[in-house]
């Protein structure tokens, strides 16, 4: 009689843990569907005028290179900067923004990805090609760019 009291209670104890775990995940949970990438051509289109949120675009970028095999023959990643984020790059501002230049500058070393910069929002900023950090290459307008690489070179849009 013992264990048909205790059988009865570990029963009413597995039946509410399903019933709650049914209400918080009714729809079970995610699957993984493992796919392999070939390498890509993408512009991102970057105005942020926040650090952590342009740290956050280099770690993507990186990512995306990364998964899609980072082969500087078969892809193409670039970032186009206007907006606000020109200033980011400014040699004036290096020991403000040392991480980002120097996370930056790394990601263009393997010739997969490059940084463009809007001559236009840089000029609106004060700053002249000669402020610019080397690594960067300034463009005559940022929106130009980015139309220019979607349509004569076939690269894919994010922001």
């Amino acid at each position: 009689m013992r264990y048909t009291k205790i059988l009865f209670i570990v029963c009413l104890s597995l039946s509410a843990s399903l019933v709650m775990a049914a209400q918080q995940f009714p729809w079970g949970h995610a699957k993984v569907t493992p796919t392999e990438y070939e390498p890509m051509k993408v512009v991102y289109d970057v105005t942020t005028g926040d650090v952590d949120e342009l740290l956050h675009v280099l770690d993507r970028v990186s990512y995306l290179s990364n998964t899609t095999g980072a082969d500087p023959f078969e892809q193409s990643i670039v970032i186009v900067l206007h907006g606000l984020s020109p200033r980011f790059f400014a040699i004036n501002n290096y020991e403000k923004y040392k991480d980002l230049q120097t996370r930056a500058q790394s990601l263009t070393v393997g010739d997969v990805i490059q940084i463009k910069m809007c001559k236009l929002a840089a000029e609106g900023q004060g700053l002249k090609p000669k402020d610019i950090q080397g690594f960067v290459e300034l463009v005559p307008m940022g929106d130009a760019e980015i139309v220019r690489l979607q349509f004569s070179e076939g690269h894919a849009y994010m922001q």
